[in-house]
């Protein structure tokens, strides 16, 4: 077995000629917590230039060669160090974004096998659709106005850093961007009524084998209106499934399987990793009256007031 494996057994014995001989699989190194849990806590990474779906240049590849990930690498390196478009007043330079890098893998989803979303229904459709606009504060996305980055939170192009604290009874995930805790009670505690819905959803977890297996209901509607939401066009109506593994001393697979045939023709898979960092974790003091949030409604009305007098 190659170091790492992950695996429900633990250790083989084997009788060969009167003799004992112990072979024992790599799964006994799973970190364990005191109590015996495989031992996620710490503090993880998912930063990564790798897209959600695989581009049509992609099209019919699970793995990218070396050297393309390298033409990848270069075609972005000090794109934010780069003059901005005419009447583009720009963004961060590159000292302030951690986007990660390409991975092997074209795209993020894994299942379908083309790499790509499934086909929406025309209520996915319609979800997916809805554009921001500058009418007023909840015509911008969620993460515009501090309330929400999702769960699980997709990459963006920073702050993707998650501390993760266990104890027997509880796994909870601090996400960096926006100050986010997901909370999951493990084992049989009961849910919340139906009725209640949540940004975050209503989570609970389990451990099969080394895995966490987390599955979430219980969704707000409105998330669509989140730009970092897992799954675009998907509403209250979706069942998530997340399985997490430690696979070796700094790499935790995150795998999340989204259900809601109500958005899509079918489930779908995405696998993102997480990588261990030394942190540290950051505020970030992101609240609903930030700065940019008056500078584009203000600028929207000034455009307004301009074309009004022309």
């Amino acid at each position: 077995m190659r170091d790492g494996t992950v695996g429900a057994v633990r250790a083989l014995v084997v009788s060969v000629a009167g003799m004992c001989v112990c072979v024992v699989s790599a799964a006994a190194q799973t970190p364990r917590t005191a109590w015996g849990d495989p031992d996620l806590q710490g503090l993880w990474t998912n930063s990564t230039r790798t897209p959600l779906e695989r581009p049509d240049r992609f099209a019919g590849r699970e793995r990218l060669t070396a050297e393309e990930i390298a033409e990848l690498e270069a075609s972005v390196a000090g794109q934010n160090d780069r003059p901005p478009p005419s009447g583009d007043p720009g963004t961060y330079n590159e000292f302030w974004w951690e986007r990660g890098n390409f991975s092997e893998r074209p795209s993020l989803v894994i299942d379908p096998a083309d790499g790509r979303i499934p086909a929406l229904t025309p209520a996915g459709e319609t979800r997916a659709a809805w554009a921001r606009g500058t009418d007023s504060w909840v015509d911008r996305t969620m993460a515009e106005r501090c309330v929400t980055r999702g769960a699980p939170k997709r990459p963006g192009g920073y702050n993707n850093n998650i501390r993760v604290f266990q104890t027997p009874t509880h796994v909870a995930m601090l996400h960096e961007m926006i100050h986010e805790p997901r909370i999951v009670p493990l084992g049989d505690q009961p849910r919340i009524s139906t009725g209640i819905r949540l940004h975050l959803g209503d989570s609970r977890g389990y451990w099969d084998g080394d895995t966490l297996v987390v599955e979430t209901l219980n969704f707000r509607d409105d998330i669509f209106t989140n730009s970092f939401n897992c799954c675009p066009g998907a509403g209250g109506t979706m069942r998530l499934v997340e399985r997490f593994t430690r696979v070796d001393a700094n790499t935790i697979e995150h795998r999340y399987t989204v259900d809601d045939p109500a958005s899509y023709a079918r489930a779908w898979t995405v696998a993102l990793p997480m990588t261990r960092i030394d942190g540290p974790i950051y505020e970030y003091a992101c609240h609903e009256r930030n700065y940019g949030m008056e500078g584009i409604l203000s600028g929207a009305r000034v455009e307004e007031s301009r074309a009004e007098s022309r």
